[in-house]
C-alpha cells in the first residue's frame, strides 16, 4: 500500500513559469530529491509534500477545496499553508516549502518550519482522562496537545500494545504483505516526548461521577477535569457448541490478528463465519497465505444491505475467482476440533475458524456511571454526554449525523479518528460539530472499494460505469436524493461527490455522477 511521487514534473528550484495553473489547481514537480506539489489558491500559491504521510498516496491525483488538498487513496487532507492534517487519518504533517513569486513564475527556496496558529482556551479543564486507546483515543489526546493544551493528559488503553492500524489487521498485514513496522500508530516515545501518561494493559473498571475519578482495574484511581469515552466496540462471540474451542478466532486486536497468523501457518482449511467487511478481508487474506476457505453468511448477497444487490454480487464473484467456497442463508450449527456443521446440514472441513459476525459497542463503563446508553452511548452535536463534561467518541458514539438528522453510530476507522479529535477540541471549548461525509474503505484483493456518506436506508442503488469493468460509482438514493456513494477506481470524482455530499449540494453530486456515466 505504501508508496511515495515519482520525482518528475518542474524542477521547483528552478523558476518555473505557472501562468497555467489555474486557481483551485495543482502540479507535482520535486526539489532538492525530494517530490514537492505546488499548490494555487487565489493568488497565492504553496509548497507542500506531495505525498501523504499516511501510505504515501498521490497528493497530486486528489483535489484542492479551498486551502485543503485531499488525497485520493484514504480521502486524508492537509492545509497547504501548514502542511497540518485536518482530516483522518494521517496523523503527521506534511513538509512545507519556502515558494519565491516573480509574476508568472515561482521557485523553491527550501523548507520551511510553519507554526499552526491556535485559538486561546478560555476554560482549560484542570486534566483530561481518555479511557481507550484506539484510533479515537489516540487522536484525542494529540489533538489535545496541537491546540495548546498543557495540562495533565491520562491514555488508558486495555490492549497491551501501543495504538495499531486496525485496518490493516484484517488486510495486508493478516494477508502477509505489510511488515511489522506498519503497525503500530505510535511509539512509546512518542507519548513521552508529548507528556502523554499512556497507561497500557490496563482497564478502566468504574467511573465515579462525583468525585471526578477513574478507577483502574491495578487498583489506582485517576481524577479527571474532563472526561471522553473511546471504548469502542467488542466482536460479538459465538454461543454454538464448540465455539470456545481454541483454533476458533475473533479479529479485532493485533493479538488477534498475530494469533490467526500463527493459526494460518499450520491451517489447510479456514472457515470464516460472517460475510461482512471483517469477514471478506480476512477471507482474501487467507487465500494470500494458501489457505482453503469457505466463508458462511446468513444473507443471500454479500453486503447487500450495506452495498446494494449488484456491488455485492460482484465482491462476491471476486471471492470466488480467487478460490473462497460461499455458503450462504445459513448459519452455524456446531464446531468441533476439525469440522463445522451448518444450520442446512452441510459439514465443512476446518482446522481455523474465524468469526466476523459483528460487534456491540462496549458501554458497560458508561452505563455503569449512569450516563444515557441507547445503542451506544448517547452523545449530542458536540460529543458530550448525558453528564456534563464526560464525552464519548468512536465506535462507542451515538451521535446526530448533520445530513439525514438520525442518530448514529458508525463504525468507521477513519470516523473514529475524526470523531477523537473533534471530542478534544470541544473539551476544550471549541463548540465543533461532525459535519463531514463518513468516510470507509474495504479491500477486497487488488480491488478497493470507497464509500462515503451515511446512508442507513435507501430505496435505489444506482450504478454508474461498470462495475464488471472495475469503473463505477454507485450512488445510493432516498427520494431521488443521494446520500451516499461507493466507487471502484474513481478516486478523483469520489472525492468531488465527497466534497458535494458535505456542503449539500445536490446538483454538483449529479454532475459529477453524470461525467461518471459517460
Amino acid at each position: 500500500m505504501g508508496g511515495t511521487s515519482a520525482l518528475t514534473g518542474p524542477d521547483w528550484t528552478q523558476w518555473t513559469d505557472v501562468s497555467d495553473l489555474p486557481e483551485g489547481g495543482m502540479r507535482v514537480g520535486h526539489a532538492n530529491g525530494e517530490a514537492v506539489l505546488v499548490a494555487r489558491v487565489g493568488s497565492e500559491f504553496f509548497g507542500v509534500g506531495a505525498s501523504c504521510t499516511h501510505y504515501g498516496g498521490p497528493l497530486g491525483d486528489g483535489i484542492l477545496v479551498g486551502y485543503e488538498v485531499r488525497c485520493p487513496w484514504h480521502h486524508g487532507r492537509f492545509d497547504v499553508r501548514t502542511g497540518e492534517p485536518v482530516r483522518a487519518p494521517p496523523l503527521g504533517p506534511l513538509s512545507c516549502w519556502n515558494l519565491r513569486r516573480d509574476g508568472t513564475r515561482v521557485r523553491v527556496e527550501g523548507k520551511k518550519e510553519v507554526k499552526p496558529a491556535r485559538e486561546p482556551i478560555a476554560a482549560p479543564p484542570s486534566s483530561v482522562v481518555i479511557v481507550g486507546a484506539g484510533p479515537a483515543g489516540l487522536c484525542a489526546a494529540e489533538t489535545l496537545r496541537r491546540e495548546g493544551y498543557d495540562g495533565p493528559v491520562t491514555l488508558v488503553g486495555a490492549e497491551d500494545s501501543v495504538p495499531v492500524d486496525r485496518p490493516n489487521l484484517s488486510k495486508d498485514y493478516l494477508a502477509g504483505h505489510a511488515p511489522e513496522e506498519w503497525i503500530p500508530l505510535r511509539s512509546e516515545d512518542f507519548f513521552r516526548e508529548q507528556r502523554i501518561d499512556f497507561r497500557r494493559g490496563v482497564r478502566a473498571t468504574a467511573i465515579r461521577v462525583k468525585e471526578q475519578q477513574v478507577e483502574l482495574s491495578n487498583g489506582s484511581k485517576v481524577p479527571y477535569g474532563a472526561l471522553l469515552l473511546t471504548t469502542g466496540a467488542q466482536p460479538v462471540r459465538l454461543t454454538v457448541p464448540g465455539a470456545d474451542l481454541p483454533h476458533v478466532h475473533v479479529l479485532r486486536t493485533l493479538a488477534d490478528s498475530r494469533a490467526i497468523i500463527e493459526a494460518a501457518k499450520q491451517a489447510k482449511r479456514a472457515v470464516v463465519i460472517g460475510a461482512s467487511f471483517i469477514g471478506l478481508e480476512v477471507a482474501a487474506s487467507l487465500r494470500a497465505r494458501n489457505v482453503e476457505v469457505d466463508l458462511v453468511g446468513l444473507e443471500a448477497v454479500p453486503l447487500e444491505r450495506v452495498l446494494g444487490r449488484e456491488l455485492g454480487t460482484f465482491i462476491r464473484g471476486l471471492h470466488e475467482e480467487k478460490g473462497v467456497r460461499f455458503h450462504l442463508g445459513t448459519g452455524v450449527k456446531a464446531i468441533d476440533a476439525r469440522t463445522v456443521t451448518l444450520e442446512n446440514g452441510t459439514t465443512l472441513q476446518a482446522d481455523l475458524v474465524v468469526a466476523g459476525v459483528g460487534v456491540r459497542p462496549d458501554t458497560a463503563l458508561a452505563e455503569a456511571a449512569g450516563l444515557k446508553v441507547d445503542r451506544g452511548i448517547v452523545v449530542d452535536g458536540y460529543l458530550q454526554t448525558s453528564m456534563p463534561g464526560i464525552y464519548a467518541a468512536g465506535d462507542v458514539a451515538r451521535f446526530p449525523e448533520v445530513r439525514s438528522g438520525a442518530a448514529a453510530r458508525i463504525e468507521h476507522w477513519a470516523v473514529a479518528e475524526e470523531l477523537g479529535a473533534l471530542a478534544a477540541r470541544n473539551i476544550l471549548g471549541r463548540r465543533q460539530r461532525f459535519n463531514a461525509a463518513p468516510f470507509f474503505w474495504s479491500q477486497h484483493y487488488d480491488v478497493p472499494i470507497n464509500y462515503a456518506g451515511f446512508a442507513d436506508r435507501w430505496d435505489e442503488a444506482q450504478v454508474y460505469g461498470s462495475i464488471r469493468d472495475r469503473n463505477c460509482v454507485v450512488a445510493y438514493r432516498r427520494g431521488g436524493k443521494v446520500l451516499a456513494v461507493a466507487s471502484i477506481y474513481r478516486d478523483r470524482d469520489h472525492l468531488l461527490l465527497e466534497d458535494a455530499l458535505e456542503r449539500g449540494d445536490d446538483a454538483a453530486v449529479e454532475q459529477v455522477l453524470r461525467g461518471v456515466a459517460l
